[in-house]
């Protein structure tokens, strides 16, 4: 027995009139993986973060001038030497990195339909590389 209305030719009651039904693609297999890898070059900015914060700016002085003051002990002439290209590759690599996130956790999963809440999740894997090599040196 059929419903009322239910046509064979895609009429009302049978569901084709939604068209077809996309089931939201995925798993966690692909972002991770993907999240992985791209922690492999956030080492460089991740790196060149960490070695501001732990060597440079605990430091007393921020010039060659300031090494001659009195009073000032915790001044590295090495440190002030490679602080400025620290810098510039600190915001070099960390732009193209933003970038390249935003490419493959955001652009990447809205045009092709997956779900962005998988993929922004998953970016929170990127630094993993970075803490293993901390670890690990």
């Amino acid at each position: 027995m059929t419903r009322p209305g239910a046509g064979l030719n895609g009429g009302p009651g049978t569901g084709a009139e939604d068209g077809p039904r996309q089931l939201p693609r995925g798993g966690l297999l692909l972002p991770v993986t993907v999240n992985l890898a791209l922690g492999v070059p956030a080492t460089i900015p991740l790196y060149c973060a960490w070695w501001l914060m732990s060597e440079y700016l605990p430091m007393d002085c921020r010039t060659t001038e300031d090494m001659a003051r009195p009073g000032l002990t915790d001044c590295n002439h090495h440190t002030l030497d490679h602080a400025f290209p620290v810098m510039v590759l600190l915001a070099v690599t960390g732009l193209l990195m933003l970038l390249l996130i935003l490419v493959v956790d955001v652009l990447r999963p809205l045009g092709r339909g997956d779900r962005l809440r998988t993929w922004l999740g998953t970016a929170l894997l990127i630094p993993v590389p970075f803490a293993a090599l901390m670890v690990l040196a």
